[in-house]
């Protein structure tokens, strides 16, 4: 599942010199700068245009309480489509898996970049899997998906509520005494995509495979966002824009996380619903899907296959195949937790939020344009 190389970016277009910026709204988190900057320089390169961040603060990073407390579906995300949609960028970045699957027509899902590793991953005191860890471990999430396949697959774990930004959950497990946080946990279970973007993979004790705990919907991609009217709001930079966006997008991505979100959106889940869905472009060209729902009497996994053209119809069938619980396809599961690798819906979210624009300086000391990280909250990883 490593993700495909990159490829190189092309020699910047020769800019006006009173050319616009490229505003670029984003969360002020370390992950969402960090994604931003990436999306940022490549976009800055075709476009030849000087990139600009504006950072936007949303409900989900400065309110406390648990996803399913505040409203897990778009509390990182809406405050963010907002200053897009009135003008205040020109494009935004997200985690695709945080945007809600109700479209906002007023915005344009203008690019699905190639995606990251979309597994999770086990941070833990050592670097044993989950079926090493001793009983009673505590394991620290945020996330009900999680917790529903962690109690699947390890009923004996301590599974606590967890929040804040990569670089803090992960301080839970091994202290940061000059930040006074202490090492409280055992073990805390993070997007492996996060860790890689912000250069800590090498803190992950175990992947844990899709067999053991299938990934949110969408978990390991990036969603980019412009105005719907784009193009004739603004005819003379938004087709160059739009061409840019054109050659991030990757087709087989962009069929995945469509048939995983179709899957969510037919549940009628938000993001923080107890829902795992991965889909997977087959050899022979079929769209495979895999999908895992928490209910009271336990997880119901089941699987799908089908043309990779007609990827919302595979969502939609898996769903009902969930749903109906029917036992030739849904089974209640007890994932094994020597299956780890080597190493209802949710009230609308505040629109309201915050927002810091940022130039773009160039290079940084982390290799990305623009300043350092922020330590803002971020969203579930």
């Amino acid at each position: 599942m490593a993700p495909a190389a990159a490829s190189p970016e092309p020699a910047a277009p020769a800019a006006p010199a009173d050319a616009a910026p490229l505003r670029l709204a984003t969360r002020g988190s370390a992950l969402a700068l960090a994604q931003s900057r990436a999306v940022g320089a490549q976009l800055a390169a075709r476009t030849g245009r000087p990139l600009e961040l504006v950072e936007v603060t949303t409900q989900g990073d400065v309110d406390p309480g648990s996803l399913a407390a505040i409203g897990g579906a778009g509390v990182f995300v809406a405050a963010v489509r907002e200053a897009l949609a009135a003008g205040r960028a020109d494009v935004a970045v997200h985690s695709l898996k945080d945007l809600p699957t109700q479209p906002d027509l007023r915005l344009r899902l203008a690019a699905v970049p190639t995606r990251e590793d979309p597994r999770d991953a086990l941070v833990a005191a050592g670097t044993a899997g989950l079926a090493a860890l001793p009983r009673g471990a505590r394991v620290g999430t945020g996330s009900p998906r999680r917790r529903a396949q962690l109690a699947a697959a390890r009923p004996d774990l301590d599974v606590r509520d967890l929040r804040g930004n990569v670089d803090t959950r992960i301080a839970r497990v091994d202290g940061d005494a000059a930040r006074g946080i202490a090492a409280d946990l055992d073990a805390v279970v993070l997007a492996v995509a996060g860790l890689r973007r912000l250069d800590r993979a090498g803190r992950i004790s175990a992947v844990l495979e899709p067999e053991l705990m299938l990934p949110a919907p969408g978990q390991g991609a990036l969603a980019i966002e412009v105005r719907s009217e784009l193009a004739t709001e603004d005819p003379t930079r938004g087709p160059a824009l739009l061409d840019a966006l054109a050659a991030l997008d990757d087709p087989a991505t962009r069929a995945c996380v469509t048939a995983e979100r179709s899957l969510l959106a037919a549940l009628e889940a938000g993001c923080a619903a107890p829902v795992g869905a991965l889909a997977e472009v087959q050899a022979g060209g079929a769209l495979r899907l895999r999908g895992v729902l928490a209910t009271e009497h336990g997880l119901l996994r089941a699987e799908a296959t089908g043309p990779v053209d007609q990827p919302e119809a595979l969502g939609r069938q898996l769903a009902r195949e969930l749903l109906a619980g029917n036992p030739g396809t849904a089974e209640p599961a007890r994932a094994r937790a020597d299956a780890t690798g080597t190493t209802g819906a949710s009230r609308p979210a505040s629109t309201t939020g915050t927002t810091r624009t940022t130039p773009w300086t160039g290079p940084g000391s982390d290799g990305l344009p623009g300043p350092g990280p922020s330590t803002h909250g971020g969203s579930p990883t």
